[in-house]
């Protein structure tokens, strides 16, 4: 009685303390596994990743991917500061690589704004404004901390509430090696937890903002996701595989536009 007493204390303790708001939908997540490990984790694996990987050599969209995420990076940062919340993201430090490999219709975000983009996805997004619905919704992701929020649960089942308590205060390496386990090493991109699809949804959501805030016309967003559905098949983009269906994420952002539109400016 007693042991079950303490567990539901400290489970109780680590939800109140470990808890923060996602920007611009103001959900409540669980959060709490510091920053500094997660970053360093994160920074690691991406390297590691781009060293196993063959960057594109196409100058013309490098530049292209690198401009469209600095720019939607950057409405991100403003965002953050206009509502108090930059110091969340002060040790953010973005990167934005394009992957050569046509077969795979994919991006990725790693925590503290590690994003990279495989040519494959470019035929779906056409143009700057097809990217940046990418990189909006990848960007969200990383401001959101959904890579930290799915650490934070993937511990919490792993080591259960005393158990994390003691990992996360005495036992940096085991929370280390625990947080290696989470993100999956071996998969074929690198050590990345996928993101449950309310973290797509969301993600969509902030992207729409984030995007129309840096100039970019978030009604390219439906039309996008039209592309990404057809050249789905029968065997659907990885990019799809583990988000929500297509359909789907066009209902919800049609609801989203009308929110999304007020921040856009010719």
């Amino acid at each position: 009685m007693l042991k079950s007493k303490f567990f539901i204390s400290t489970l109780a303790i680590i939800l109140f303390i470990g808890c923060s708001t996602v920007p611009i939908t103001g959900r409540r997540q669980l959060s709490f596994v510091p920053q500094s490990q997660l970053f360093t984790l994160s920074q690691d694996s991406y390297h590691q990743l781009l060293s196993e990987s063959k960057l594109s050599n196409d100058a013309g969209k490098k530049e292209m991917v690198v401009k469209v995420g600095k720019s939607i990076a950057q409405s991100a940062e403003q965002f953050m500061r206009e509502n108090d919340m930059e110091e969340e993201i002060k040790n953010y430090e973005w990167e934005f690589n394009l992957i050569e490999d046509d077969k795979t219709v994919n991006a990725f975000c790693m925590p503290g704004g590690k994003i990279a983009v495989y040519t494959g996805i470019l035929p779906a997004t056409q143009d700057e404004t097809g990217l940046a619905v990418v990189l909006g919704h990848e960007v969200a992701h990383a401001i959101a901390n959904h890579g930290g929020e799915r650490m934070s649960q993937q511990l919490l089942v792993q080591l259960g509430a005393t158990g994390l308590s003691v990992a996360l205060s005495q036992q940096p390496a085991q929370t280390q090696q625990i947080l290696l386990q989470a993100y999956g090493a071996g998969t074929n991109i690198g050590f990345i937890l996928p993101y449950s699809r309310s973290h797509e949804l969301e993600a969509d959501h902030i992207g729409l903002i984030l995007m129309a805030r840096a100039g970019y016309n978030p009604r390219e967003a439906i039309p996008f996701w039209q592309r990404m559905s057809k050249m789905g098949g029968e065997r659907p983009p990885e990019f799809l595989s583990t988000h929500p269906e297509p359909e789907r994420r066009i209902e919800d952002i049609k609801k989203e536009l009308p929110e999304a539109m007020k921040y856009y400016k010719k």
